[in-house]
């Protein structure tokens, strides 16, 4: 791992600490406090009113680790830093969007769902697009563990790009459920893809995904329960347009399946209790959806939820970097 890239981790950690310090009395001062869902588990009262919009913090912490460390890669032409960067403010922009309005209302309902697939389909679109014309994606789909690739159509790429994209980034908002949960579990995420571009020589990749490892535990100092600040949807949609446009701009979009197995769990049981609902006119498979609050509704704690679906993130990069490790020589 090159010097920049670890330069990257202690940058994004630094910045996004002392941006804690500065933000969170500022998101008080403005009562940018966060509504809670009624439907939730009633002892998620307690937080009615904590800071929201605490994704900023890393946001801020990796613009400035790429602005500062990235210019040997820029001034040769190698953007993809820059370009996952742009991708994930996009959904960030879309999250801050949705958590002003929330705020503004006093409830917890922003941007209407039919407005948000739109913005955020044509967002995945343009990035696919991009990626294209600027090498670092093929419509050949790589297959870890076969070592192979499968040559797909663009406009059937783009479509299957699309879907991944908002589906990854949706994922990840649902995650974002209790105290520190979002950002415990993309922690290993960040360490797998800069691990990748740092041994596939992808440098400017790396320093994004380093400054959001950095980022995310200098967060996690103000994220972790009890919480003091919550990331809403800002930091949640960054954070998924991240993880999927780390993934695309390497050129390994299935990767996403194991590193991101928590976020496939929580979005599945949640499609599973609503669909369960219905057909059933009331039954429910899961205590609560999606599947953090059915564990807490079993009696375990915040702490334990973050710790455990950690671990299950852990296994799944080890398994990930297994399937990819004989892709390109080391």
């Amino acid at each position: 791992m090159n010097g920049l890239i670890l330069l990257s981790i202690l940058v994004g950690f630094v910045v996004s600490a002392i941006a804690g310090k500065l933000l969170i009395p500022a998101l008080r001062a403005l009562k940018a406090g966060q509504s809670i869902k009624e439907i939730g588990p009633t002892w998620h009262m307690s937080k009615q009113g904590t800071p929201t919009m605490g994704g900023l913090m890393f946001i801020l912490a990796i613009a400035v680790a790429l602005a500062v460390l990235s210019w040997s890669y820029w001034t040769t032409g190698r953007l993809g830093g820059l370009y996952t960067l742009l991708f994930a403010l996009v959904f960030g922009a879309i999250g801050f969007l949705d958590d002003y309005m929330k705020v503004k209302k006093h409830e917890n309902t922003g941007l209407t769902a039919g407005w948000k697939f739109l913005l955020q389909l044509a967002a995945a679109i343009l990035f696919t697009v991009l990626l294209r014309n600027e090498g670092y994606l093929t419509p050949d789909l790589y297959i870890p563990f076969a070592n192979v690739t499968l040559h797909i159509y663009w406009p059937v790429y783009m479509v299957f790009a699309a879907f991944v994209m908002v589906g990854t980034v949706n994922a990840v908002n649902i995650t974002d459920g209790i105290d520190g949960l979002a950002s415990s579990v993309t922690l290993p995420v960040a360490v797998f893809f800069t691990v990748m571009a740092s041994q596939w020589d992808r440098g400017e990749l790396g320093i994004f995904s380093g400054a959001l490892l950095g980022g995310l535990l200098g967060f996690l100092i103000y994220n972790f329960h009890p919480a003091k600040v919550f990331m809403g949807d800002t930091g949640s949609l960054f954070l998924g347009g991240a993880v999927c446009g780390l993934a695309f701009a390497l050129d390994m979009p299935l990767i996403l399946i194991p590193v991101g197995i928590i976020y496939i769990a929580e979005t599945l049981s949640d499609i599973i209790q609503v669909t369960y609902f219905k057909l059933t006119h009331g039954k429910r498979i899961f205590r609560m959806a999606p599947l953090h609050h059915h564990f807490e509704m079993g009696g375990w704690s915040e702490v334990k939820l973050c710790v455990v679906f950690t671990l299950v993130t852990v296994a799944g990069c080890v398994i990930a970097y297994l399937g990819v490790m004989n892709r390109f020589p080391m």
